[in-house]
């Protein structure tokens, strides 16, 4: 006949293993109980830092329980009974026996500032991931009603983190992360893309003369590269001062090659034949998206270098500006796009001059003061 079993017993065997700040927060707070007077020695840190909330409840408890007397706790237990008490309404879970487990793990208590800067490490760590999660979900949420400045604001948020990381670990001459980031699909390629990428083609051989004043689109903006060597095409005939139309854009194109894949010239012609708009409105819609992608680029980078335990702090922050670096000049050009140019300052105007005329004649009274 069959034993029975506990229905949850296979259940346990699939936990994940305690990952190794679980231990160093183990540790620290053994080594706490065991002398509390160490709590002065570890530095600025908070319970919200540890990743257990157990954990995180009974540091809580030793700073506000009053420290005991280093002689007297040593053979008194009092204090341990106080600091759970206080812990134990957070963490109702919380038991003697796991206080003394604590205290037995602690391999020193002497290392309890190491400790604490691994806990610190592993939260800056958790916390980089939440930020650079945000950015890439704010860069791919279609119900904002302002998406590139909300994003742009969320970089923003991103960067002064990586401020405050950077004020908090000493610097250190750390090399850039090892990690290997997975490609991201490219899901901006959309068939709304390559129609306004289409209509900023059109529009802008019919209009060329505003594409002096849109220097802040560039090719590699596209999400098409036939687009963006068109655009180079037509953009090249601007600046050379050339008559552009379509036929003159499809002579720019074959001598840049366009024409030796095989594409028919009937079709360059076609592409930019049909105006609809004004070429500032589609310009700024494909900037738009292009901000929108290389910030989506970016969170998905630093969330590979934040989910990567093996990267020390000064990688996590050296290899995250860089990413965001890499965001800012096409941020700059996107702020160029949006703002508008202001007018030209007129020249001061010089004050009227008086026509010349006979000098005042003195009066009798002022002739006989000046004598």
């Amino acid at each position: 006949m069959p034993q029975p079993t506990d229905p949850y017993e296979d259940d346990l065997d699939d936990l994940p293993p305690a990952r190794p700040v679980h231990y160093a927060e183990q540790s620290l707070l053994g080594a706490l109980l065991l002398e509390p007077e160490r709590l002065a020695d570890i530095g600025d840190l908070d319970a919200g830092q540890f990743g257990n909330h157990a954990h995180g409840a009974l540091f809580q408890a030793m700073l506000t329980v009053p420290p005991p007397d280093p002689e007297i706790h040593r053979s008194d237990p009092a204090w341990l009974n106080t600091v759970l008490d206080a812990a134990r309404p957070h963490a109702p879970g919380l038991t003697a026996s796991y206080l003394h487990t604590l205290i037995q793990v602690c391999p020193w208590p002497r290392h309890a500032p190491t400790y604490a800067r691994m806990i610190r490490s592993d939260h800056a760590r958790r916390t980089l991931l939440m930020h650079a999660e945000l950015l890439t979900q704010t860069a791919t949420d279609v119900t904002l009603p302002n998406p590139a400045a909300t994003t742009v604001g969320q970089a923003d948020i991103l960067g002064q983190f990586l401020d405050t990381l950077a004020g908090q670990f000493a610097p250190h001459p750390g090399s850039l992360p090892r990690t290997l980031v997975p490609g991201t699909p490219a899901g901006h390629s959309s068939e709304e893309a390559l129609d306004e990428e289409r209509l900023l083609l059109a529009t802008a051989t019919a209009h060329p003369a505003e594409l002096k004043n849109m220097r802040w689109l560039q090719p590699d903006d596209f999400t098409l590269p036939l687009h963006a060597m068109v655009w180079q095409c037509l953009t090249a005939l601007v600046q050379g001062g050339e008559p552009v139309d379509p036929v003159t854009v499809l002579w720019e194109a074959q001598h840049r090659g366009l024409l030796a894949d095989g594409l028919d010239p009937s079709d360059v012609i076609a592409l930019v034949s049909a105006p609809v708009g004004s070429p500032e409105y589609w310009g700024e819609r494909i900037l738009q998206r292009a901000l929108l992608a290389r910030a989506f680029d970016v969170g998905t980078r630093i969330a590979a270098y934040a989910h990567d335990p093996a990267n020390t702090p000064h990688q996590l922050i050296t290899g995250s500006r860089r990413a965001l670096a890499d965001l800012t000049a096409l941020r700059t050009r996107w702020q160029r796009s949006t703002t508008p140019t202001p007018p030209a300052p007129r020249a001061p105007r010089s004050p009227a001059l008086s026509r010349a005329g006979p000098p005042p004649r003195a009066t009798a009274a002022g002739t006989r003061a000046l004598r």
